[in-house]
């Protein structure tokens, strides 16, 4: 539970440093607009790593990368409709299935192949 909380946090971080200068910081010079994000990464990367090294032992590296693609998502849908004012896409719905086989695949019984 320590890593989905460590990584939700992180990713909450990671997309406010991608996405939202480009509505906070769009008159600002891009220059401006990295080192913010940087700032803002620099907390992302303060829960992310230890959220990985608490899980890797639990998770495998695949189930890892799988379980930090859902949080993503889950955090990228409200920020777009919420924050960015995004409208709501049906794409979004279909990206989140694609994400539950993905996890099914990654977290399924070993087959031995």
């Amino acid at each position: 539970m320590k890593t989905i909380v460590l990584l939700s946090l992180s990713n909450i971080f990671m997309t406010f440093a991608w996405y939202a200068h480009l509505k906070d910081l769009r008159d600002k010079p891009w220059i401006i607009a990295a080192l913010v994000s940087w700032g803002v990464a620099f907390f992302e990367y303060l829960l992310q790593v230890p959220a990985n090294r608490a899980g890797y032992g639990q998770f495998d590296l695949g189930q890892l990368k799988v379980i930090q693609e859902i949080i993503a998502l889950t955090v990228f849908v409200p920020f777009a409709i919420l924050y960015m004012r995004e409208p709501l896409k049906l794409d979004f719905l279909w990206a989140g299935l694609c994400l539950v086989g993905a996890a099914y695949f990654m977290f399924r019984a070993p087959t031995g192949a």
